[in-house]
């Protein structure tokens, strides 16, 4: 049995770096002639409010350009890229096409002769992946004959790691998505990503770590420049490498150990033929958490403010996709709103495993999630609903005020100007460059 091949180069230039990485993979060797290519992107956030670090959050816009070129060179003309962005309205269009246009996507359009589509437009199809577990994707992507997978090389706060196979989730569609999110622990979070490398075609997996991020995968985590290619027609194999840059080992994460189990297959690195760099040169522990305290109820940097009376506790699996970034912005609001009186004994609770705990004066149910799983809970003394899918900024303003904390509605409300705030931490850092992400 031939060892999947997994290729480390160093980023140094552009076009010449990939190319170099994807020959010593052999990555493009079992590409079909006329081929109908499917090119996965990560672009999980945009705003068009506010210029935001990208770093480590979105694949480079030289990696996308670099990867068409290389299907160009081999007679492919049928090229489609495609992404379905995280929106806070589920009718956004103008946020994709914005992200689109500023990452250089309708100039691919236009140079190459490739298409472009936001994924939320477009059909879906349900597929079976096992163990009754039905999820729908893209129709675009299902019915073509080859993936270009280009993740960014990050952490991620809940599944440890979003590589090659988590970045499929971005191929499913908004209900999908949210079902992944389960409260049950048998089938949770790690569980569904797992299941999403079942629907895949022949692929070629290219790790974009020009930038990296610890505690991802958006944009208040730590980005740093590693210059890390790593590319793998093995997409379970480029994972494996890619974890072990960001600092831990395959069995470490568990939606790997799920897909190795469904394969039949080893998460030893002997089980691999490594080509290039070693990838040790590379290795960096970025750590993945947000760090709260011992018992899991505050934040640790808010707990250092002295922020008393309130306990807003971690975040679970069962925290989706479209919650997470409210999530961060009120946490971030109520930090603001600390005049160092105590609050009234307040609760927070998120996603949809959370439970109340018994004594406390006031319960935030933050979410429609959380509301219909607590909604009738005996250990609710005051209960403040917030039932949106997502919540708005209004609706949760009007529940932190009920419970006493007086939090600026603007910081809030103006949500779409908040990620603009991360942008002092690259400011005169000139690694950190936005021209990764446009098309010249």
């Amino acid at each position: 049995m031939h060892k999947p091949i997994v290729a480390v180069v160093r980023y140094e230039e552009p076009l010449a770096s990939v190319r170099k990485a994807v020959d010593l993979a052999g990555g493009l060797d079992h590409l079909p002639a006329r081929a109908r290519v499917f090119i996965k992107p990560n672009v999980i956030y945009w705003t068009t409010k506010t210029v935001f670090p990208k770093y480590g959050v979105i694949t480079t816009s030289r990696l996308v350009e670099d990867a068409v070129i290389l299907l160009k060179e081999r007679g492919i003309d049928d090229i489609t890229i495609g992404e379905g962005l995280v929106t806070l309205g589920p009718k956004d269009r103008e946020t994709p096409a914005h992200a689109f246009e500023s990452l250089g996507y309708n100039t691919l359009k236009e140079r190459y002769g490739v298409k472009v589509l936001d994924l939320h437009q477009r059909p879906f199809e349900k597929v079976d992946l096992g163990d009754d577990v039905t999820l729908a994707f893209n129709a675009d992507y299902l019915a073509s004959d080859f993936l270009v997978n280009l993740p960014v090389l990050k952490c991620h706060a809940q599944t440890i790691v979003s590589l090659g196979i988590k970045n499929l989730k971005g191929l499913i569609n908004v209900p999908s998505r949210k079902e992944c999110h389960s409260e049950d622990p048998e089938r949770d979070l790690h569980f569904m990503v797992g299941k999403l490398a079942k629907t895949l075609p022949p692929s070629l997996t290219i790790l974009d770590g020009i930038y990296t991020i610890e505690r991802g995968p958006l944009y208040d985590g730590k980005a740093r420049r590693t210059d890390a290619l790593v590319a793998s027609s093995d997409m379970l194999a480029a994972d494996m490498a890619g974890t072990r840059i960001l600092g831990y080992l395959p069995s470490e994460v568990p939606h790997l150990v799920h897909v190795a189990r469904d394969q039949g297959r080893s998460l030893d690195p002997s089980e691999v033929e490594w080509r290039g760099e070693a990838v040790e040169d590379f290795a960096y522990r970025h750590e993945a958490s947000f760090p709260y305290t011992d018992d899991g109820t505050l934040p640790l940097p808010m707990e250092k403010l002295g922020i008393q009376g309130l306990s807003y506790n971690k975040y679970d699996l069962s925290l989706c996709t479209y919650c997470t970034p409210v999530n961060g912005v009120t946490l971030w609001s109520i930090a603001m709103a600390w005049k160092g009186k105590a609050w009234d004994d307040v609760e927070v609770l998120t996603g949809k495993s959370m439970k109340p705990t018994p004594g406390r004066k006031k319960t935030i149910l933050l979410g429609k999630c959380m509301y219909q799983a607590n909604k009738d809970h005996p250990d609710i003394q005051e209960m403040i609903a917030v039932k949106g899918c997502p919540p708005t900024p209004k609706a949760i303003v009007k529940a932190l005020q009920q419970a006493g904390i007086e939090v600026n509605p603007a910081h809030l409300e103006e949500i779409e100007t908040y990620p603009g705030m991360f942008m002092k931490r690259y400011e005169k850092r000139p690694e950190f460059q936005e021209s990764f992400y446009r098309v010249d």
